[in-house]
């Protein structure tokens, strides 16, 4: 009983732990027991049995202490309170046996005895009991404690990333600004030496043109901003939610491509204007002409869509399959795309706002080969352009739209772009009140 009653105490208690010098001499208990054991087998008598019965005591005794030593333990203090009694009925035993031994035979001691024993396992029952529960919520305060400091380690890495990513964002703002700046700089020097001439139409189409990736980048760049204060937001609550911030720095990190994307658009359009005052230089590669036109399309319509969010219109793309690549300046023919579409569109939605009952705003971009040459047929049923204008359409600051909302060069780039550029054509059919429509050819 004395080895069983050791044995449980130590891991009940986690003695090696918590009492490290009594453990070592609990570790030892074995050795006086085994020897009172082979006494016993070998010598036997009353005598042996008197000293096992007082090594009983002293063991309890020993349990006794420790509990109480560890008693700020739940468990150790419901040990104690079951050791007591035994351990006083044992005691009492071991004194009548010399002195009294009909007492020590008596049913009262005896049935003490077993009261005190049955009272011990109860009690040693429940301190186990409460052992478990209180490694369960050492556990649980542990796991809870390293999930702590994830979440401290990961707000300090996501805290850093929203500062680069800050960083990252006015670094791009002030690059924009700067290409802003020398772009309008560059204007001012061609518009003075060329007085009106294809260099200010140069610098003017192409301040034209820039409007829709500067566009892309304020309305990202606002939406980045909005985020950063929800992330500040999230973060400054008691309770946070770390999927959505999550989700909030996934949003901005895709923000910040899409400025970077439309201001390396931006950049590149202001390399491409330096590069046409001089018959562009822009190197040439083989260009999927259906994917850039699809591209184009869909850039023009949500730019526009970006500024009235009322506008709807319905796109037609028509792509011949297995088109031949063609070898171009992509970014050229992409800005000559762009600003066909952008006409188209603007075409479209004078027309609706005119309030014509059953109109359906349709722009459309169509491809074919022509023998050894690709068409790309730009179309729209907007206003059209009248008759007497079609033959200065592609004149310098010519415009047929209202003060302020045309330079007159987008046509006059564009064509300059198409057939100075690359050797094809671009021509126009329009009827008023109808539509209008451009082809462009361009050869392999």
């Amino acid at each position: 009983m004395a080895a069983g009653l050791v044995y449980w105490g130590r891991k009940a208690l986690d003695t090696p732990t918590r009492l490290p010098q009594w453990d070592r001499w609990l570790a030892r208990v074995w050795q006086p027991m085994a020897v009172l054991t082979t006494l016993g087998l070998l010598v036997g008598g009353p005598v042996i049995g008197w000293l096992n019965d007082l090594f009983l005591v002293v063991v309890l005794g020993v349990g006794i202490a420790i509990g109480w030593r560890l008693r700020a333990y739940r468990p150790a203090l419901w040990m104690v309170a079951g050791l007591v009694p035994y351990t006083a009925c044992q005691a009492l035993d071991l004194l009548l046996r010399p002195l009294a031994p009909a007492w020590s035979k008596s049913d009262v001691l005896n049935n003490a005895q077993g009261l005190a024993l049955c009272w011990l396992g109860v009690l040693l029952l429940v301190a186990r009991s409460q052992a478990k529960s209180l490694k369960a919520e050492a556990q649980v305060r542990q796991l809870a404690e390293q999930e702590q400091r994830a979440i401290e380690s990961q707000n300090q890495t996501l805290e850093y990333e929203v500062t680069q990513r800050t960083a990252d964002l006015a670094r791009q703002t002030d690059a924009l600004r700067t290409t802003l700046q020398e772009l309008q700089e560059t204007q001012d020097q061609l518009i003075q030496r060329e007085k009106m001439a294809s260099l200010g139409e140069l610098t003017a189409g192409i301040a034209h043109e820039i409007q829709n990736p500067l566009n892309f980048v304020n309305n990202f760049a606002e939406v980045s901003a909005e985020l950063v204060a929800e992330l500040a937001e999230e973060r400054a609550r008691p309770t946070r939610d770390r999927a959505l911030e999550t989700e909030l720095l996934a949003d901005l990190r895709q923000n910040l491509g899409r400025i970077a994307q439309h201001g390396g658009r931006a950049s590149g359009i202001v390399r491409g204007m330096l590069e046409h005052s001089r018959a562009s230089t822009g190197e040439r590669a083989l260009t999927d002409i259906n994917q850039l036109a699809d591209e184009y399309l869909r850039l023009a319509y949500h730019g526009l869509r970006a500024k009235d969010k009322s506008f709807n219109a319905t796109l037609q793309p028509d792509f011949a399959p297995a088109l031949p690549p063609v070898e171009a300046v992509s970014g050229d023919v992409g800005r000559v795309l762009l600003n066909l579409l952008t006409n188209a569109f603007y075409a479209v939605q004078k027309r609706q706002q005119l309030g014509e009952p059953g109109y359906a705003p349709t722009v459309g971009v169509a491809t074919r080969q022509i023998g050894e040459a690709v068409e790309i047929k730009v179309s729209d049923n907007g206003t059209g352009i009248p008759a007497e204008l079609m033959s200065r359409i592609f004149q310098p600051f010519f415009t047929t739209k209202p003060s302020g909302e045309g330079t007159g060069l987008g046509l006059s780039l564009s064509h300059d772009i198409i057939t100075k550029g690359h050797g094809g054509t671009l021509a126009v059919e329009s009827c008023e009140g109808q539509g209008t429509t451009f082809r462009i050819t361009l050869p392999f």
